[in-house]
């Protein structure tokens, strides 16, 4: 996975999915900042959702598993003049910081990569205060079975580092183990541009083209539910997948 994200880290640098969006804006206001806040933005990629919450806390950690990602949200913070960002290679499955390190753990568009994710919300828990939060943004799989394997299929297809898109109810079963309380923020859909979205992961073309089969021969209500269109504005095909951010509060012992 190092090396495919590293081969298009400067692709998801200047990603508009990834820079922007009602999910990130509602993210940064989900909880009450305070400039001595400690946040770490967990599997940070190319560092968007660290610019969020940088300005209005003491101190954001961005790590990621991906060196190459972590260059490239250290030259956006210079870009942009946040000198209150600090990248650390790093597991999210095995972090290296002490308990309670954190007031808030973010992460967004990462946790589908995570191979156990029962195990990266331990770690939160462990890193977090006793009034900690953790916030995901994530694409979240339906609860319906086939529209579920369809979103893994071409998900897979487009990422052999994917792993899973889990349901809400799986994050909220999950979170509850771990010792959080949780709750749905935000139910959205993201809108995909076919080539874009392919060619920000350098999805090899006969992947592509299974996808786009895929999507031709799939049944009405799986091309209904995924919103699939020929976009003429965009001169692509476009179609939408689902996502959510979810609050999780440390509960207390």
């Amino acid at each position: 996975m190092q090396q495919r994200f590293g081969d298009v880290a400067a692709n998801y640098r200047t990603s508009r999915v990834h820079a922007s969006g009602q999910d990130l804006d509602l993210m940064a206001d989900a909880v009450a900042l305070n400039a001595n806040m400690q946040v770490l933005d967990a599997g940070c990629g190319a560092g968007h959702t660290s610019l969020a919450f940088a300005p209005r806390v003491a101190q954001v950690i961005a790590c990621d598993f991906t060196g190459a990602m972590l260059r490239q949200a250290r030259a956006l913070a210079r870009e942009r003049g946040i000198d209150n960002i600090e990248t650390k290679l790093a597991d999210v499955e095995n972090l290296p910081f002490p308990a309670r390190s954190f007031d808030l753990v973010v992460t967004r568009y990462s946790a589908h990569h995570w191979q156990r994710p029962e195990r990266a919300l331990a770690e939160f828990r462990r890193v977090l205060g006793h009034e900690g939060v953790f916030l995901i943004s994530d694409i979240m799989a339906g609860e319906d079975y086939a529209q579920d394997t369809f979103l893994q299929t071409i998900e897979l297809l487009r990422d052999p580092s994917h792993v899973r898109d889990y349901r809400i109810s799986e994050w909220r079963a999950m979170l509850s183990a771990a010792g959080y309380c949780s709750e749905v923020l935000l139910r959205f859909d993201l809108r995909l541009y076919f080539d874009t979205w392919t060619r920000r992961m350098a999805t090899p073309r006969q992947n592509a083209n299974m996808i786009l089969s895929l999507f031709s021969g799939a049944p009405a209500e799986i091309r209904s539910s995924f919103s699939l269109r020929e976009d003429a504005a965009a001169g692509e095909l476009s179609f939408t997948i689902p996502g959510a951010v979810i609050r999780g509060t440390v509960k207390r012992d």
